[in-house]
């Protein structure tokens, strides 16, 4: 059925309070809204990664996308919940005589409001988090009292096409690239060496001192490589950085074979990957399934088999002893041939320059990162952490989490840079959320769980139609989607509620 051309006009009935109306103007999809009485029209493709809006949700105000939950104001069209940062186009409405029609040209995303802002904030980290801090700073005039200070030479981009489509080859660097930080002063290859709490600086390379009146760190976090017997070869990579990924691009032209440890995210979403790009792909994992730590064996299980049926072959219950740059020796001595190993086998947090400051940290048995209020300050008023190293208060949970997700990331980064110029008030309590693709299949997973041990599946997991709930302490605590996409955004909905 052809969609509708709403310049032609539909009937008002048609429009409901909160629902979405899919049509076209001009041959582009646009989306109507009936928003608190009056309607709203907006590009009905995300900016992010154009899913269809028809099939998001309306809440709280926001348009919500259903494959990687960006949230658009529904009256301006702007971007306020990463990982979209572009506005959607608005186009203009007449509602006379009962009926709704759309003009066919859209109008440009009235500008945020520009605000006053006189305090010296240094971000530390070019990655999700400080990225999208400063962004929302620039975004609302104020980028000019901003300096981002980035480790790596590169500008900021989006690390999650690290491990799969730049890997890949689905899309090429440049597509990696984030926002542009209009005002900011971007401070590229300079990492820091000191915090120095008093005099309220930071030391980079070279000596150079900043001042600042807000710190915010935003460090991240590194990979982990198991400390086997040749692990420290050229042959061994990790993909964490362009660069990582660039330095396992040239080595898979030349390799037939591939060896991945870790079945979690990263590991599965590598090599898939170098599927591809037409590798024969091992995965060695001491877990006895993939995703069990997280998802649980039926997901582990449904995963698995949608990358056997690729051709990744598993080897689970097992961990690698011996690498001597074209075998692996495993702990119960079977060997494996490869021509390069990718250990896909997590992170730590990267905090050494908050520990050298004197900030409150936690342990690794506590979850590791940096302890942070529920307004994001660390131990020194003075200093914020966000990303990968805060160690966050959950009110759903009644204790603190640290989240190792990219929008999770970039959405505490958002929520600072608010708090900071004044535009939101009380505490930090977004609900987490992340999503993994394999091949076809996408993994939506929304709050967190302590352990996926206590659950319940509403649906069939192997026949990749699904939702897992998993609960802690008689509450539900977090939900993994498999193809109900609209459901997991209600589902985000309710936890958010909670808080």
């Amino acid at each position: 059925m052809a969609a509708r051309d709403l310049t032609q006009g539909i009937a008002s009935t048609d429009v409901a309070e909160g629902a979405i109306v899919a049509g076209t103007v001009d041959g582009r999809d646009v989306v109507l809204v009936r928003h608190h009485g009056r309607v709203c029209a907006l590009a009905g493709q995300c900016t992010h990664a154009k899913a269809p809006l028809a099939e998001g949700i309306v809440a709280d105000g926001t348009l919500r996308c259903p494959w990687h939950h960006a949230r658009f104001d529904l009256s301006t069209g702007e971007a306020v919940h990463a990982p979209a940062f572009a506005p959607l186009s608005t186009y203009r409405v007449s509602e006379v005589d009962g009926r709704v029609t759309v003009s066919d040209t859209t109008d440009a995303a009235p500008a945020p409001e520009t605000l006053a802002f006189d305090r010296r904030v240094v971000i530390v980290g070019g990655g999700a988090a400080g990225h999208a801090c400063a962004e929302m700073f620039a975004r609302h005039g104020a980028g000019a009292a901003v300096t981002l200070i980035g480790e790596e030479s590169e500008a900021p981009y989006d690390r999650t096409m690290c491990s799969k489509q730049y890997l890949s080859g689905d899309k090429a660097r440049d597509a990696a690239s984030l926002p542009d930080l209009p005002g900011v002063a971007v401070r590229l290859g300079q990492p820091v060496e000191r915090i120095d709490r008093a005099a309220r600086q930071v030391t980079i390379g070279g000596g150079e001192r900043l001042s600042y009146d807000m710190l915010v760190l935003a460090t991240g976090a590194g990979p982990i490589v198991p400390g086997f017997t040749g692990g420290d070869r050229d042959e061994v990579f990790v993909v964490r950085s362009l660069a990582d990924a660039d330095r396992l691009i040239a080595a898979s032209e030349q390799a037939g074979r591939a060896i991945v440890l870790g079945s979690s995210y990263i590991g599965l979403e590598v090599a898939a990957s170098l599927i591809a790009r037409g590798l024969a792909v091992t995965v060695i994992s001491d877990d006895p399934a993939p995703l069990i730590q997280t998802a649980g064996p039926e997901v582990g299980a449904m995963v698995q088999r949608l990358h056997e049926d690729q051709g990744v072959t598993f080897l689970l219950g097992r961990s690698v002893e011996r690498w001597d740059g074209e075998v692996a020796t495993l702990d119960d001595g079977s060997r494996v041939a490869g021509d390069l190993l990718v250990a896909g086998t997590g992170v730590a947090p990267r905090i050494d320059l908050a520990e050298a400051a004197g900030l409150t940290t936690r342990s690794t048995d506590e979850g590791g990162g940096i302890v942070v209020d529920a307004r994001l300050a660390t131990s020194d008023p003075s200093i914020r952490a966000i990303g990968d190293i805060a160690s966050v208060p959950d009110p759903r949970l009644g204790h603190p989490v640290r989240v190792e997700h990219w929008v999770v990331a970039q959405r505490m980064g958002q929520w600072l840079a608010r708090h900071l110029l004044g535009l939101v008030e009380g505490d930090y309590v977004a609900v987490p959320f992340f999503w993994s693709g394999h091949y076809d299949t996408n993994l939506r997973y929304v709050g967190h769980a302590d352990s996926p041990d206590e659950r319940r599946i509403d649906g069939d997991v192997a026949q990749q139609d699904a939702a897992v709930f998993f609960t802690g302490n008689g509450d539900e605590q977090a939900v993994l989607t498999i193809a109900r996409d609209r459901q997991a955004l209600k589902e985000e909905v309710r936890l958010e509620a909670r808080s």
